[in-house]
């Protein structure tokens, strides 16, 4: 997006060069994109600005710069000696709100005229000012979607070190107990002794195919390569086998999905399982995705003790419920919940066709 705006801009505005940086919290700049000017000559100018000259006087001063010839303005710095010879220069800075969070700017207004003063205009100067607010809803949305990811990557990694503590931690210190007794009876009672350490092999078995599970989870699933339905299965495979409840899977008549949603019915999936296993006592667990109309339906069912729905408000936060429908509604879906004490509990994703 940044670049079509970059392009843009130097287009309509019969510009030589245009960029637009996207300063750091260093002195420099996190992102610089540029337009008029080749890989080779890119290349050649090297390391990327720093945030002085004009270019720290837009960040810092939040007004619009146009200059008939920026090497003539007293805050004028100079350039790397394979920069290209800029002289009448437009910038403005990009703004969220009162923040400044990058700058447009464009350098040698093309002249028709054989002679005289083509610099840039007020009237381009409104119309960079326009291209800005373009790029600064751009760059907000970025933000925001890498603010969501981070405090989606900080809820997977807290429950996941719950699980690894009420799961494999718990599994640890009953197979060290275990162990200890066993070392304890090994001179008196041989018999017991072997039973013990039989039951060690045991637990540590469970411990393994737990911390199995936790590892699956936290590794990123491959949706790009591998797709929802291969990845599913992989997963709930695992669950299976490091879980005493039965988990299956099955799923008809589904299709590659857009990719938000396919992200979106995995986290929920795995959310929804590790409640099923974690919290339900269920000893058995169904999941199916199907097709409905253009869209599809993912529901995961356990045969666990249950809770009062008219409670929500306690056990949505228990049970993660309110992230689950956070994330169906942000795919354009909806979550559905079903459940009754002794009768198990049902939760549901559904999403449009994409």
């Amino acid at each position: 997006m940044l670049k079509t705006i970059v392009a843009s801009a130097r287009e309509l505005l019969d510009a030589q060069y245009a960029a637009l940086g996207v300063p750091d919290d260093h002195g420099g700049f996190a992102q610089f994109v540029v337009d008029g000017i080749s890989d080779a000559q890119w290349k050649a100018i090297g390391p990327l600005p720093r945030q002085h000259g004009i270019l720290a006087a837009m960040l810092r001063d939040a007004k619009a710069e146009r200059l008939a010839d920026v090497r003539k303005d007293p805050r004028f710095e100079g350039w790397p000696s394979a920069h290209p010879e800029m002289s009448d220069f437009l910038g403005v800075p990009i703004k969220d709100g009162e923040e400044i969070i990058g700058a447009l700017f464009l350098a040698n207004k093309r002249c028709a005229k054989p002679q005289g003063d083509c610099g840039f205009t007020e009237e381009d100067e409104e119309l960079l000012s326009i291209l800005a607010q373009h790029a600064a809803i751009a760059l907000t949305n970025a933000r925001l979607y890498e603010r969501s990811r981070e405090l989606t990557i900080a809820e997977e990694r807290s429950r996941l070190a719950h699980e690894l503590h009420d799961a494999v931690s718990q599994k640890l210190f009953s197979l060290r107990l275990t162990a200890q007794a066993a070392a304890a009876l090994v001179d008196r009672d041989p018999a017991r002794a072997k039973g013990e350490l039989q039951q060690v092999a045991a637990l540590a078995a469970e411990a393994a195919d737990e911390l199995r599970a936790a590892v699956v989870e936290l590794r990123p699933a491959a949706l790009d390569e591998d797709g929802l339905i291969h990845t599913l299965r992989n997963q709930i495979h695992v669950l299976d086998r490091a879980h005493a409840a039965t988990v299956t899977f099955d799923t008809c008549g589904i299709k590659a999905l857009p990719a938000a949603q396919e992200e979106a019915l995995l986290r929920v999936a795995q959310e929804a399982l590790h409640n099923a296993l974690r919290h339900s006592g269920a000893a058995k667990v169904d999941v199916v995705l199907a097709r409905r109309g253009q869209g599809a339906v993912l529901s995961i069912t356990d045969s666990g003790k249950g809770f009062e729905p008219r409670a929500v408000r306690r056990a949505g936060r228990h049970l993660g419920l309110v992230s689950m429908r956070d994330r169906a509604s942000g795919v354009g879906g909806r979550l559905r919940v079903e459940s009754a004490p002794g009768k198990g509990t049902t939760i549901e994703m559904e999403v449009p066709g994409g």
